[in-house]
C-alpha cells in the first residue's frame, strides 16, 4: 500500500472518528448532568452530577410551574365531599371515642365509673357518638377553608426532591428522554458532518493542533446546536407547506405532560406527603388550634345534651378543661391513624394526576418550555465547555492514533 493510498484511508477516517467523537462526548456531558448522585473524589478534585449537586434549586425550579399555573390545591379540596369523609371515618372516631370516655372517667372518677351501670355508660357512649358527624363536617370545613395555610404543595415538593436525588434525576430523565438520546445522536450526526471540512484541510495542511482544535469546536458544536434544536423554534413553524419545524421538547408537549403528571402525583405530591404535612409539618399548630377548638364544642354539646347526672356532675368545673385537652391530646395522636382511611377515597377526588396533565397539555409553548428549560439554563454553559474539553481531548487522541 502506498504512501498516498494509506494517507487517504487515514483522511477518510476523519469523519468517521469525528462523528464518534460527538456522540461520545454528548453521551458524556449528557452522564455527567446527572451523575455521580454524590460527589465522588476529594474537593476540588472530583465530580457531582450537575442536577444533583443543586439539588434543592433544581428541585424549586422543577415545582414552580405546578405551583404557579397548573394546581390550585384550595380549588382541589374544595371537591371533596365532608359528608363522605364522615361516613369514611365514623367508625373509627366512635371507637376512638368509646377509648376516650373509658380513659378519661377512669383518670377522673374511676370508682364511680367503675359502680356506673352498663347501660348508663351505653348511653354516655352514645350521646358522644352522636355528635361525632357534625364534629367532621366542622372541622373539614374549616380545613378546607383554610387549606392554603395548612398544607403547602411547594414545600413537599422541594422537601421530596433534593431528599431523593435519584428522584429529582428520574423527573428529568423520563420528561426529556427523548431530547436526550437526540443530543447523544446528534453528536454522531453533527460530528461526521463538521468532520468532512477537516478532511479536506488535513489533506494540504495538517499541522499536529488541527484535529484537537477540531475536536474542541466539534465537541462545542454538537452540543450547542442539539440544544438549540430541542427547544427552537418555541412555535411551529411551516416549511413550504411540506413539513412543520418546531422544538423536539415542544413537540412532545401532550406525552411529557403525561409522564410529568403520573411522576408527581405517585412519587412527589402523594396523598400520603400531603396528610403528613399537614399533621407533622409546619401546619400542625394551625391543625391543632382547630382540632382543640371544635373538640372542646363537641364535648360541650355532649355534657350539655347528656341525661346522665353521672357525665354532668363529674364533668364540671376544673375537670372539664381536663377532659377537653385529654380529648385533643388523644386524638391528634390518633389522627394519623384515622385519617389512612380515606386516602384512597381522597386521591380519587383530589385527581392530581389527571389534573395536572390536562392543565400542562393546555399550556403556551412559552410556559411549557420553561418545565425542562432550567435543566439546561442552570450549568448551559457548564454543558458545552465540558463537550469541548472532551471533544479537544478526543482530537488530540484522533490525531495520535491517526498522524503520530
Amino acid at each position: 500500500m502506498s504512501e498516498e493510498t494509506l494517507l487517504r484511508l487515514l483522511l477518510l477516517a476523519i469523519p468517521i472518528s469525528s462523528g464518534l467523537i460527538g456522540w461520545l462526548t454528548n453521551w458524556l456531558a449528557i452522564q455527567m448532568t446527572f451523575y455521580p448522585i454524590e460527589y465522588k473524589g476529594i474537593r476540588p478534585f472530583g465530580w457531582q452530577g450537575i442536577i444533583p449537586s443543586k439539588a434543592r434549586s433544581m428541585a424549586a425550579r422543577s415545582v414552580d410551574l405546578i405551583t404557579s399555573k397548573l394546581l390550585k390545591i384550595d380549588e382541589r379540596f374544595q371537591q371533596i365531599d365532608a359528608q363522605q369523609i364522615a361516613e369514611i371515618i365514623h367508625p373509627h372516631l366512635t371507637v376512638l371515642s368509646n377509648k376516650l370516655v373509658d380513659e378519661i372517667m377512669e383518670a377522673q372518677a374511676r370508682q364511680v365509673w367503675k359502680n356506673t351501670p352498663e347501660f348508663v355508660k351505653r348511653q354516655v357512649y352514645q350521646n358522644a357518638t352522636d355528635n361525632i358527624p357534625a364534629l367532621v363536617l366542622l372541622v373539614m370545613k374549616d380545613i378546607q377553608e383554610q387549606i392554603n395555610t395548612l398544607l403547602n404543595i411547594k414545600h413537599i415538593a422541594i422537601q421530596t426532591l433534593s431528599r431523593d436525588r435519584s428522584l429529582l434525576n428520574k423527573v428529568f430523565q423520563e420528561c426529556g428522554r427523548e431530547e436526550f438520546k437526540f443530543l447523544v445522536k446528534s453528536g454522531l450526526y453533527f460530528g461526521f458532518v463538521l468532520g468532512l471540512p477537516q478532511m479536506f484541510i488535513s489533506y494540504y495542511y495538517n499541522p499536529w493542533w488541527l484535529l484537537p482544535l477540531f475536536g474542541l469546536l466539534v465537541g462545542y458544536a454538537t452540543n450547542t446546536i442539539a440544544l438549540r434544536l430541542i427547544f427552537t423554534p418555541r412555535e411551529p413553524i411551516s416549511i413550504l407547506g411540506l413539513f412543520t419545524l418546531q422544538g423536539l421538547f415542544l413537540k412532545r408537549q401532550q406525552e411529557v405532560a403525561e409522564e410529568y403528571a403520573t411522576i408527581v402525583d405517585q412519587e412527589i405530591v402523594t396523598t400520603e406527603a400531603m396528610f403528613a404535612y399537614v399533621m407533622r409539618g409546619p401546619g400542625t399548630p394551625h391543625l391543632e388550634k382547630i382540632i382543640t377548638e371544635r373538640v372542646n364544642h363537641w364535648i360541650d354539646e355532649v355534657v350539655g345534651n347528656s341525661t346522665s347526672t353521672v357525665l354532668v356532675e363529674l364533668l364540671v368545673g376544673k375537670k372539664l378543661s381536663i377532659v377537653k385537652n385529654i380529648a385533643v391530646y388523644r386524638l391528634m395522636e390518633e389522627l394519623p391513624i384515622i385519617v389512612s382511611n380515606v386516602f384512597d377515597y381522597t386521591r380519587e377526588t383530589l385527581d392530581i394526576e389527571n389534573q395536572l396533565k390536562e392543565k400542562m397539555q393546555a399550556l403556551p409553548p412559552k410556559d411549557f418550555e420553561s418545565f425542562l428549560r432550567p435543566i439546561f439554563q442552570e450549568d448551559e454553559t457548564t454543558l458545552i465547555l465540558i463537550g469541548a474539553s472532551l471533544g479537544l481531548l478526543a482530537g488530540t487522541l484522533q490525531w495520535y492514533f491517526l498522524f503520530s
